[in-house]
Formats: structure tokens, sequence, C-alpha cells
């Protein structure tokens, strides 16, 4: 038997964290990157607030919480929300209540 050939060497590839988002783009008014998340992790309390609509949604937090999170969070309260509501009811006349109409007066008459 041979010698064992060595492995080439490859060239480590430095994992960079890329840092995640912190300001993001507001469900109600839709502006870009004008919410923006503070995590609070002594109190355990987490903040998001739109700096254009002042929208506001709190949340508890844990030592592995990201404001990425918190957003998520939010966008799922708002669904749920909204599920929640009841359905839009168009604008009809009630049939148990009298049409208003016109009431002619009788006794102003200037004769």
């Amino acid at each position: 038997m041979g010698k064992r050939k060595k492995a080439a060497k490859r060239p480590q590839q430095s994992r960079q964290k890329v840092p995640l988002d912190t300001a993001f783009t507001c469900l109600f008014c839709h502006h870009d990157k004008s919410v923006t998340v503070r995590l609070d992790r002594k109190e355990g309390v987490a903040q998001l607030v739109c700096r254009v609509c002042d929208q506001r949604y709190q949340s508890k937090v844990n030592h592995l919480t990201e404001p990425v999170d918190i957003y998520s969070e939010w966008i799922d309260a708002a669904d749920a929300a909204q599920q929640d509501a009841p359905a839009a009811r168009p604008a009809a006349a009630s049939s148990s209540r009298p049409v208003a109409t016109a009431a002619s007066d009788d006794d102003s008459d200037d004769d």
C-alpha cells in the first residue's frame, strides 16, 4: 500500500451573520421602514411603534426574541383581530322602522 494523499485544504468560508431588519413596513399606513421595535429584555417587554400613524403593539419577550419576531406577532395579531371583527354590513333601511317622510303642515296656511 502506498502513502495516503493529503486532502487539499479548502479555504474556510467565514460565515458572517447577516443582521436582521429592525425597521419594517407598517400594516396600516404602508410606509416603508416606519415601524421600529424596541426590546427591553430586563423588563421582558417589547414595544412596536409606527412613527407615521402611531400604531402600537406590545408583547412579552425572552432572551431569544428578535425584533422580526415581534413584527411577526403583530401581523398575526392584526390578522386575528380582522377575523374576529364582524363583517361589514351594507347600509339598508330597517324594516321594523317606518320610513321618515316629509310631514305636511296643514296649520301653517297663511290666509
